[in-house]
């Protein structure tokens, strides 16, 4: 009932951050900004000690695929938050706290069919995290990616409204999502190079489609790299290769989850 009423709090908090951050973009209040990043500071707090009841249990440690997603709203918000302190990305936080919500929400109301984990080892522990850092990153590179697609759609028809005037310029925002894809790449490397050691049996486990798609997305992601490197690729070409990769990526890390845990049950 505690981490209910804790995770009820922390979306409460986050879908007011959202708002305040909507009125920020809209209505150019500057006075909102420091409002926005306390609200999702205090959503991120009561999202972390709403884990004591959803995530970790008595039973042990419950890594389903609504507690994952929870686990990823809180780390894609702590990333951006931390971020913003050197760099503008706070404008996506009016896309980023409503995820956060959503995952949390899920976590709270649905239980899911996975039985929790007792016992993890150092390998294993290790490539979790890696592997929700890398996924992590790279959404916030995506978020950045429709945003910079509708910012110079607007520019482009010479429809720039309060919401697109507030942005940082065009190059900015392109070199912004170019450096998010460079972390999620060096993130996702390690992350697949770990996994081999995870992995004991591909097919076993499940794991086959997630491999594969994780190591698809890693070739875009990179290529689009080296393009931008050697061909000084930009523009529409970075935005659908990202978003392309980034949609890999979704269906690796939660397609097999959603597969063999909510289409698929245990005993079904």
């Amino acid at each position: 009932m505690t981490s209910t009423i804790v995770g009820s709090t922390a979306i409460a908090c986050y879908i007011g951050g959202a708002i305040l951050q909507y009125y920020h973009l809209v209505r150019r209040d500057n006075s909102q900004r420091c409002r926005v990043l306390l609200l999702g500071a205090l959503a991120l707090l009561l999202h972390t000690v709403s884990f004591n009841g959803t995530v970790v249990t008595d039973a042990g440690l419950h890594l389903g695929f609504f507690k994952i997603s929870s686990l990823i709203g809180w780390l894609i918000t702590g990333l951006v938050l931390v971020s913003s302190i050197q760099k503008p990305l706070e404008n996506l936080l009016i896309g980023v706290y409503p995820i956060a919500a959503l995952g949390l929400g899920s976590a709270i109301i649905a239980h899911g069919t996975v039985e929790p984990t007792i016992h993890l080892s150092l390998h294993s522990v290790s490539h979790i995290l890696l592997s929700l850092f890398a996924y992590s990153v790279l959404t916030i590179a995506a978020i950045q990616a429709v945003l910079l697609a509708w910012q110079d759609q607007q520019l482009h028809h010479k429809r720039a409204n309060g919401f697109i005037m507030r942005l940082p310029p065009l190059q900015v925002m392109e070199q912004l999502l170019f450096e998010l894809i460079w972390v999620g790449v060096v993130l996702l490397s390690a992350a697949i190079i770990s996994g081999a050691f995870f992995i004991q049996d591909m097919f076993a486990q499940h794991l086959a489609h997630k491999t594969l798609l994780s190591i698809f997305a890693w070739l875009i992601f990179s290529l689009l790299l080296a393009g931008r490197h050697w061909k000084g690729w930009r523009g529409s070409i970075a935005i659908r290769w990202t978003i392309f990769g980034y949609l890999l990526l979704m269906l690796a890390y939660f397609g097999t989850k959603l597969v063999l845990e909510i289409l698929l049950p245990p005993g079904s």
